[in-house]
C-alpha cells in the first residue's frame, strides 16, 4: 500500500499534483479541506464550526479531523493506498495518523513537501480565491495567517518524517509536469 503525505503551505499545488498521482497510482485522495468543506456545503454542525475556523484562519481540532478520516479508511478498505492532503499539520497529528493507520495495519510511506516561497504562495491563493470564489483565498490579511500558521506549526511536521526517514523535498515551483516528475520519482523509490 502507498501511504503519501503531501505536504505544503496552502498554495502549493497539492491538489494539482494529487490528481496526478491518482491517475497514474489509483490512490484515493484524503484532503482535509475538502472533507471540511463537504461538511460547510451540508450546513452540519461541524461544517459550521469549521467554516467559522477557516474564515478566521484557524485550524479545526484534531480529533474532529482524526475521526472523518478513520471514516473515510474504512469505506476504502480495498485501496492502493492514500494521498493525505492537508493532514498532518501539527507533528501531534502526525503522531495520532500513525497510530490511526498502525491500528489499521498500514503506515505512511513516504512525505512529499512541496516547496514553495511565501510571495509565490499569496500570488497563487489570491488568483484562486478570485476563480473559487473560497473566501479565505480572497483577503491577503487571511493568506497570510495562514501562511504564517503554516510556517509556525506545520512545517516542523517535516522533522517528524525526517526522523523516519520519509521526508522528500520538491521544488513547488516549476512547471506542473516537471514537478509530477520529481514527485513521481520519489514515489518510485518505495
Amino acid at each position: 500500500m502507498l501511504n503519501l503525505v503531501l505536504f505544503g503551505p496552502p498554495g502549493a499545488g497539492k491538489g494539482t499534483q494529487s490528481k496526478n498521482l491518482i491517475d497514474k497510482y489509483g490512490l484515493i485522495h484524503l484532503s482535509t479541506g475538502d472533507l471540511l468543506r463537504g461538511e460547510i456545503a451540508e450546513g452540519t454542525e461541524l461544517g459550521l464550526e469549521a467554516k467559522k475556523l477557516m474564515d478566521e484562519g484557524k485550524l479545526v481540532p484534531d480529533a474532529v479531523v482524526i475521526g472523518m478520516i478513520s471514516h473515510k479508511l474504512d469505506a476504502n478498505k480495498d485501496a492502493k493506498g492514500f494521498i493525505f492532503d492537508g493532514f498532518p499539520r501539527t507533528v501531534a497529528q502526525a503522531a495520532a495518523l500513525d497510530e490511526l493507520l498502525e491500528s489499521k495495519g498500514s503506515s505512511i510511506t513516504a512525505m512529499v513537501a512541496l516547496e514553495v516561497n511565501d510571495n509565490e504562495l499569496e500570488h497563487r491563493l489570491l488568483l484562486r480565491g478570485k476563480d473559487s470564489g473560497r473566501s479565505d483565498d480572497a483577503n491577503p490579511e487571511i493568506i497570510r495567517k495562514r501562511i504564517k500558521e503554516y510556517n509556525d506549526k506545520t512545517a516542523p511536521v517535516a522533522d517528524f518524517y525526517r526522523g523516519q526517514d520519509k521526508f522528500n523535498s520538491i521544488n513547488g515551483i516549476g512547471s506542473i509536469d516537471e514537478i509530477f516528475a520529481a514527485i513521481s520519482e520519489v514515489t518510485e523509490k518505495y
